[in-house]
């Protein structure tokens, strides 16, 4: 008996066990939930994004005639705006004014953010600052914008303070209605949107590491080009961003500063449309659309957002 229920025992280990319960897989309803939670934004931006820039495309082969429009194809508009010296100009005209814009706003908005971000350490104090930037934005953008006349005129106050400083001994004719007034109002009214990010950005940095930098003997311009810069650099990115989307888009400040003299793509759009040439329009407006993309992704390659902020 002994024997037997010896050589029976090990049977009964060697017997397979019951399988353990399978719990429910998270991974399906999680796909789900980010599906149900993305479907809004991605109906919007097909909309309000994706269908008009496609419809702009269309209508943009569409047949121009001096009185009418028809949904024949064809390539006229794109040949006369890629033939015709003027347009052309404009489109050189828009790309130098963004970048001499784009250097300006940066040259005098990493200042005021480096000192808003780094130097101010009362948080209190930085946000009123930050405030106070954007106090003109309180007004109406024509406002600020004509608000440069009388500052730019051949009597304006600046010509007034030159001649008062013995500076110059006449008034300066090209401060007003040429490239360099659309130059300083694009500056003025977009610096702004340079500041804020930078000083953002700034603001992030531990002051620790500031601190043991001087600590080791890094005078400021090692630790502006080793630790500063660097870690700013998300911000600057954006801020040109927003400064690039803004500028190359413009057509009120350019109208209202230059006399009309200087054309830029977005002034030739309302043109355009004002004399029912919807065509012609919409290629100006995908060649603009094509400039601003290509312009955020050459951005976009200089620093990870998504990993960065």
């Amino acid at each position: 008996m002994t024997d037997k229920s010896a050589s029976r025992a090990p049977a009964k280990d060697l017997a397979p066990a019951p399988a353990p319960a399978v719990a429910a897989s998270p991974g399906r309803s999680g796909e789900g939930t980010a599906w149900l939670l993305i479907t809004p934004g991605v109906i919007w931006m097909t909309l309000f994004l994706v269908a008009p820039i496609l419809m702009i495309v269309y209508v943009s082969f569409w047949t121009q005639t001096t009185f009418a429009i028809n949904p024949t194809p064809t390539l006229d508009s794109w040949r006369d705006f890629f033939t015709s010296s003027t347009y052309l100009n404009s489109l050189w005209t828009t790309v130098r004014i963004w970048l001499i814009v784009l250097a300006a706003t940066l040259l005098v908005g990493y200042p005021a953010a480096l000192f808003i971000g780094i130097f101010v350490r009362s948080r209190n104090l930085s946000i009123a600052l930050l405030i106070i930037c954007v106090i003109p934005f309180w007004t109406s953008f024509l406002i600020r914008v004509l608000a440069w006349r009388p500052m730019l005129g051949r009597e304006g106050a600046i010509n007034i303070l030159l001649q008062k400083f013995g500076i110059t001994s006449a008034p300066i004719d090209v401060l007003l209605f040429s490239q360099l007034s659309v130059i300083i109002g694009m500056t003025q009214i977009y610096v702004v949107f340079m500041v804020g990010p930078i000083a953002f950005m700034l603001s992030r940095i531990d002051r620790n590491v500031l601190e043991a930098a001087r600590d080791l003997g890094a005078g400021f311009g090692r630790i502006f080009t080793r630790i500063i810069l660097p870690l700013s650099l998300p911000g600057v990115v954006v801020g040109s961003i927003f400064v690039s989307v803004m500028v190359l888009g413009e057509f009120a400040t350019s109208a209202a500063l230059s006399g009309r003299q200087v054309n830029l793509l977005g002034n030739i759009i309302v043109t355009q449309v004002g004399s029912l040439k919807w065509a012609f329009a919409s290629v100006v407006g995908v060649v603009l659309t094509v400039i601003i993309g290509i312009v955020i992704a050459m951005l976009l390659r200089v620093v990870d957002l998504k990993r960065e902020l």
